[in-house]
């Protein structure tokens, strides 16, 4: 048995009435994903537990089937691990993304404006995180680049107990209002407004605005956590698998969870990325006698947070026809039996730009197990609420896709 499981990032959203009371998954064509909704299972299920907070790390940690009120111990680590960092036990992690803020005046009045800095190139983010290190790090404080606008900060013997605010959490909103809260968080707000002041006028962010882009002008500091311990993907189900995803969070999971972590050239983390290039690298894992393969695609979730409806859109459909389609058509013809899970990590919906800890649908497809076709089952939030099968857990779902 082969088991592939799609993870279109923060996919889910709410009904928009700028698409006639609908969600972006009930109007993108996808007719690969609901095809097999159609002979499969369709539900619903919570991937983030009430009481923590709707990020990424903890929806993929509960998608892969680890119990995040467990094993999550901050985003950064797992970002951490992806970058080949060697954690002490008493060192904190902390992600670094570089962000663009406008305004005139104090550091504090000025304005959040886009958390990925318009997608900067990796190639630009690591010259600007070398000019932070040269001015930042200390005996205890480290940098390290990573890709596109996501990078990490080693501290050691830190603490945890700051009080952080994702960035893309806060779009639109003042800066004062979401600097670091905490008994000795000072240090981190000073970091942040002496990196606006080493990047405002560096050579990569001019040539940025001079092409109309935005501009990489200021660190922001969040995500923080130690050293996270994940038991083996391996010994866990017995599959041997590998993670595809351009992103160092999802990277980082796999990685600590024994799995292989997949790069693929090209691949960006947001709607224009090398989708032939992760469908062929799935393919080659599979065909190389891995038993399971867990892609994520972070397209989705990006526009959600741009608030990009119709980029939503496109990304979920091109990720049905170039990544879901010809992936499935190469397991039905390998012959060998095998599984299909779709499932977003969470919601990112449209309307507040942000994660939402509501529940997701999910498709689940056996290829020994072909349900009598009914195409009111389909990939979307409708469908699956109106299945009244749901997890309550996130992980409870991959018990059941992975050991059922």
């Amino acid at each position: 048995m082969k088991y592939f499981v799609l993870v279109p990032d923060g996919a889910g959203d709410e009904k928009l009435e700028e698409l006639g009371g609908k969600t972006p998954l009930e109007v993108a064509n996808m007719p690969c994903a609901d095809a097999l909704a159609a002979e499969g299972e369709v539900g619903m299920v919570r991937t983030v537990p009430e009481g923590i907070a709707p990020g990424s790390d903890a929806a993929n940690l509960s998608v892969m089937g680890y119990d995040p009120a467990i094993y999550l111990t901050g985003r950064s680590p797992l970002e951490a691990a992806s970058i080949g960092i060697d954690m002490d036990d008493t060192d904190v992690a902390f992600r670094t993304n570089i962000i663009t803020i406008e305004g005139d005046g104090a550091y504090e009045d000025m304005t959040i404006v886009d958390h990925s800095a318009g997608d900067i190139t990796t190639a630009e983010a690591q010259q600007l995180i070398e000019a932070l290190a040269a001015e930042l790090s200390t005996e205890d404080i480290k940098f390290y680049p990573g890709v596109s606008y996501r990078h990490c900060m080693i501290m050691k013997n830190g603490r945890t107990d700051y009080e952080l605010t994702p960035p893309h959490d806060v779009l639109g909103q003042r800066v004062g209002d979401h600097l670091p809260k905490g008994e000795g968080a000072e240090f981190i707000t000073d970091m942040m407004k002496k990196s606006y002041e080493i990047l405002k006028d560096h050579p990569v962010n001019l040539e940025r605005i001079k092409k109309g882009l935005n501009p990489a002008n200021t660190a922001w500091i969040w995500g923080q956590g130690k050293k996270p311990a994940l038991s083996a993907f391996k010994e866990k189900y017995g599959l041997s698998g590998a993670a595809i995803s351009a992103v160092d969070l999802i990277k980082g999971i796999a990685i600590c969870a024994g799995l292989d972590s997949i790069d693929v050239e090209g691949a960006t983390g947001t709607l224009h990325t090398n989708y032939d290039g992760k469908k062929d690298a799935a393919i080659k894992a599979f065909e190389e006698g891995k038993d399971f393969v867990y892609m994520h695609l972070e397209g989705p979730d990006e526009c959600g947070h741009q608030a990009d409806i119709d980029g939503k859109i496109e990304a979920l459909e091109k990720i049905d026809e170039l990544v879901l389609k010809p992936v499935v058509e190469h397991l039905k013809e390998s012959g060998e039996d095998f599984k299909v899970l779709i499932v977003p990590d969470h919601r990112t919906p449209i309307c507040i730009r942000t994660h939402s800890s509501t529940p997701v649908p999910y498709v689940i497809y056996r290829s020994d197990d072909v349900k009598e076709k009914d195409s009111s089952r389909g990939f979307n939030e409708t469908a699956g609420e109106a299945s009244g099968r749901f997890f309550e857990q996130g992980y409870e779902m991959a018990d059941y896709f992975f050991a059922g």
